[in-house]
């Protein structure tokens, strides 16, 4: 089985083409703290959760790493030394974490005899946001790193390589390379330019909208008041129940959390301005907590758990709140995340996503992409029937 050692090795140095006067080195490294913060963030979309900072506190807090399942592995061009291209890249034993399921194509390499794991997954771990994963913006570097992948995967006898939630630039290469692609689905919110929250809710079908109140007005009966905290103003208190609401979330599910305390702290301190907790209290005592990374344009629900049931409180921490603060701060989009046809009655829209899978064995490559056909006219047929249930008002024209 490949080992880590194996991968973390210079990939090869390539030349775009013949005429260029340097070499451009393709190199796999093994953490991204080798690659300094302002480099990196240079090449990214500006997506909170694909920053340097958030990366490198998954590192550093052992979310991922050594007995993880998630070994960091960053994919990097340089030129004379200089940073011009990169990627997320893990090297994983496992397929938790990931939000695009393929355990039943593991199962089937093992039946076969053959070793689906390792693989190799460029991802932003436990988080199914869509964005740039090719961090350049150049097509002739873009077609470098997936070659590099190609390569990684034949040298080190890898059963795949897998991009997920790809932003559409990425998208467009992985396509024209020839890799499988996948759809799904996901719910976002879109704000509107809404003066308040009244003005969204108005744009609801009555029954929506009826609904909407109904539950509120549950949650403000139980004297519950919430609490809008943005991460500078966050104390030591605030992180520490927010992270028991986690771990309960997670307790609740017979599951075991990915995310440390530590990871928490260190966000907590290297990228404040993104984050957002929001806190339900009763007579001041907090009884869940919701948090909430931002940048200027959009807003993605994370985390959430709660230490007491209150019929509503899910929907009022986790939507209303956040989309109240979408309107004040004037955020176009907020992200759901996976799954949750719950969203729809509240607002969301749902919208495709994709990703992207190079698959070796060409017998499973075939039969892969029978099954991805197959699954894409169910998710087309899905995502209309989502469309045709939309929450708000018919416009006659």
């Amino acid at each position: 089985m490949t080992s880590s050692q194996d991968i973390s090795t210079q990939v090869q140095a390539q030349q775009v083409n013949a005429e260029s006067a340097h070499d451009f080195r393709v190199e796999i490294i093994t953490s991204i703290s080798q690659v300094k913060p302002a480099d990196w963030d240079a090449l990214t979309d500006g997506t909170p959760l694909l920053s340097h900072a958030f990366l490198s506190a998954l590192e550093n807090s052992g979310s991922v790493g050594q007995g993880t399942g998630w070994m960091p592995h960053p994919l990097v061009i340089k030129l004379g030394g200089k940073l011009i291209a990169a990627m997320p890249l893990y090297l994983k034993n496992h397929s938790y974490g990931e939000y695009v399921f393929d355990w039943a194509w593991a199962d089937a390499y093992q039946h076969s005899g053959f070793n689906y794991y390792p693989k190799l997954l460029s991802a932003i771990p436990f988080s199914p946001i869509t964005s740039r994963r090719l961090l350049t913006e150049q097509p002739e570097l873009q077609m470098m790193v997936i070659e590099a992948l190609e390569n990684v995967m034949q040298q080190h006898q890898l059963s795949s390589v897998h991009v997920l939630f790809p932003d559409e630039s990425c998208a467009q290469q992985l396509q024209a390379a020839g890799w499988l692609k996948r759809t799904g689905v996901q719910f976002r919110w879109q704000n509107k330019k809404y003066p308040d929250f009244e003005a969204f809710l108005a744009t609801l079908s009555h029954d929506k909208r009826k609904k909407i109140h109904q539950e509120r007005k549950k949650v403000s009966q139980a004297g519950i008041v919430c609490r809008q905290i943005k991460g500078a103003d966050a104390s030591e208190r605030d992180w520490d129940f927010f992270y028991d609401c986690y771990t309960n979330t997670y307790r609740e599910h017979h599951s075991t959390p990915y995310l440390t305390r530590s990871f928490f702290a260190e966000i907590a301190k290297t990228m404040p301005d993104n984050l957002l907790l929001i806190v339900a209290e009763i007579d001041g005592n907090p009884i869940a907590s919701a948090l909430n990374i931002y940048n200027r344009t959009t807003l993605y629900g994370r985390y959430w758990g709660a230490t007491q049931f209150v019929s509503g409180l899910h929907f009022e921490l986790c939507y209303y709140q956040a989309q109240q603060f979408c309107i004040a701060e004037d955020i176009t989009f907020f992200e759901g995340g996976a799954q949750g046809e719950h969203k729809l009655a509240r607002g969301f829209e749902p919208r495709s996503t994709c990703s992207y899978h190079k698959i070796a064995h060409p017998d499973f490559e075939r039969a892969i992409k029978q099954f991805l056909s197959r699954e894409a006219e169910g998710v087309t047929a899905y995502t209309n029937e989502l469309e045709e249930r939309a929450p708000f008002k018919h416009t006659v024209l």
